[in-house]
């Protein structure tokens, strides 16, 4: 080409385009610089320290011993270990399985009726989501207390024989308190799907319609394949919400009675603040970090499959 610099000249010119100042790419390291060093400073690094601190025997006081995989050998053979993972396992029933198809249900239903006070609904269910988890776990407890509301109202409608301390019985306790997830993620995933049917096509609806669809099928061919991402970032959302689930425990059981209700979140508080096993609790930690990072990935790879 005419004018084009040729030898040393061209071969400078190629260099100081790569390293000009200004650069977008350059600029945009920039801008994303403070962001990047204080997620690295506030979760990078400790998560770095909790790996660290897992690797050894530590009470927090006195000095540490290498523990190596010790503590992640005791998190899969010892069964005390292992049984806050598998309670936290029953609670994402309550926690994300039960809520999805409740607001699905429930969005699907306000969807296609038209309800006076819909408004009204929709804040009364969404309450749960703007409460601080102590207040619910306080008000729960009172009401699943044996002397609680729960009871008294079996025994005003003659079902005396059903009343039971339902947040000291082995068997009910970890239901009781995952019924109350359950009453504080409906209307999360409920206004989500209300949100992403909005924006679902008229058109659609009305072609299935003509097709002979019924409500149940217009909801499995339309309403349902048009949720899929509101349904993956409900799933996550609540996925995350059960599995780092520490203030209804710790407010409504404290883990109790026994261990029947302990889950990983609040099994890291017990070992780390009062068994003093600082070690342990990271290791439980880290492993909760990576449950919760593959479950999540997983997740979203599953709907950008779906989409493609």
């Amino acid at each position: 080409m005419k004018g084009a610099p040729r030898g040393p000249a061209r071969l400078v010119g190629r260099r100081y385009a790569r390293r000009a100042p200004g650069e977008p790419r350059a600029v945009g390291y920039l801008y994303v610089l403070p962001a990047l060093a204080l997620y690295g400073a506030l979760l990078i690094f400790p998560f770095g320290q909790s790996v660290w601190l897992s690797l050894l025997h530590w009470d927090g006081l006195t000095a540490a011993t290498w523990a190596g995989g010790d503590n992640y050998h005791d998190l899969l053979t010892d069964p005390e270990l292992r049984a806050p993972f598998a309670h936290a396992l029953v609670l994402l029933v309550f926690y994300s399985a039960l809520p999805v198809t409740i607001g699905l249900l429930l969005a699907a239903l306000l969807s296609r009726a038209r309800v006076r006070g819909m408004t009204f609904f929709r804040t009364v269910l969404f309450l749960p989501q703007v409460l601080a988890l102590v207040v619910v776990g306080v008000t729960w407890r009172s009401i699943l207390a044996p002397d609680g509301l729960l009871n008294d109202t079996l025994e005003a409608v003659g079902l005396a024989a059903l009343t039971r301390p339902w947040l000291g019985d082995y068997d009910w306790a970890l239901p009781a308190v995952g019924i109350v997830g359950t009453w504080v993620g409906t209307g999360l995933c409920m206004v989500l799907f209300l949100a992403g049917a909005q924006r679902i096509p008229r058109e659609l609806y009305e072609a299935a319609r003509l097709d002979g669809a019924g409500p149940i099928r217009e909801f499995l061919a339309v309403t349902l394949p048009g949720l899929r991402p509101q349904i993956a970032v409900a799933l996550t959302l609540t996925i995350v919400a059960g599995l780092r689930n520490f203030d209804l425990i710790y407010i409504t059981t404290s883990g109790g009675p026994g261990n029947a209700t302990s889950v990983p979140a609040y099994e890291v508080y017990h070992r780390a603040f009062e068994t003093n096993q600082v070690g342990s609790a990271a290791a439980i930690g880290v492993t909760l970090t990576l449950l919760i990072f593959v479950l999540t990935v997983g997740i979203s790879r599953l709907v950008e499959g779906r989409r493609t």
